[in-house]
């Protein structure tokens, strides 16, 4: 098109994964600070990706990464349309990853219709990412409202007062809308308790598959994969 301006070279954009203090190559560490090559021997354990992911975890919040428990969960609707957005993981045991929102949020609705997804942890900064793939299952109520318990006030009142994924005319009948939900609970900053809202809580993502990814040099990255099958858990290396 005549007259756009190019702002971003896209195709010349370069990232130098995997490149240290001694240079390039499989022998130099990346941005994670490991020279080590990552390796399905890495993944031990029952499941074998709880202990690797748990380190991985608590290594990005070490490297202070924004957000280190944002996913970027994926899902298909009924029409086998996908989607994605970024959510925050609050929850890790042997049984998966466990999320919350609203049950009619579009997120919510394609769940109900598909109930499987993906989610992403994109530690970039560290060139460390951990792929989830598998089934999507509610979390009992007793889960949903110990971690409801657990927000801050003024979360319990957003979340009572949205109508999630819901269109609205403004910003000031957000607004509007949460001040109600304040007053009638007592107060924005303090009052009786809120309750869980309706059609809101968890769901756990059960992982058939959980892949690590950590960048190297020349695009040669390492991927290590766990994936369920009858007879238990299978590791493997893939190629970049």
């Amino acid at each position: 098109m005549q007259g756009v301006k190019k702002l971003v070279d896209l195709p010349s954009m370069r990232v130098g994964y995997g490149s240290g203090a001694d240079g390039p190559g499989d022998g130099a560490a990346g941005a994670d600070g490991v020279r080590a090559n990552l390796d399905p021997s890495w993944l031990t354990g029952d499941p074998p990706w709880l202990s690797l992911f748990e380190t991985w975890l608590a290594e990005a919040i070490a490297a202070r990464i924004p957000e280190p428990n944002a996913m970027v969960l994926g899902t298909v609707d009924a029409q086998g349309r996908p989607a994605t957005r970024t959510v925050l993981c609050k929850g890790v045991s042997e049984a998966g990853i466990v999320f919350f929102t609203g049950y009619d949020s579009q997120k919510g609705r394609a769940i109900a219709a598909n109930p499987h997804a993906s989610a992403t942890f994109p530690w970039i900064a560290l060139e460390r990412q951990v792929h989830f793939r598998g089934r999507v299952v509610k979390v009992d109520s007793e889960e949903t409202r110990r971690y409801w318990e657990s927000r801050p006030r003024g979360s319990q009142l957003s979340a009572f007062a949205s109508a999630q994924s819901q269109p609205i005319g403004s910003r000031a009948e957000l607004e509007e809308a949460a001040a109600a939900v304040a007053e009638r609970f007592g107060g924005a900053d303090e009052g009786e308790p809120v309750p869980v809202p309706p059609g809101w809580g968890g769901y756990r993502l059960e992982p058939d598959v959980v892949e690590f990814w950590q960048g190297r040099a020349n695009r040669l990255h390492n991927r290590a994969c766990a994936v369920r099958t009858a007879d238990g858990w299978r590791l493997e290396r893939l190629q970049p």
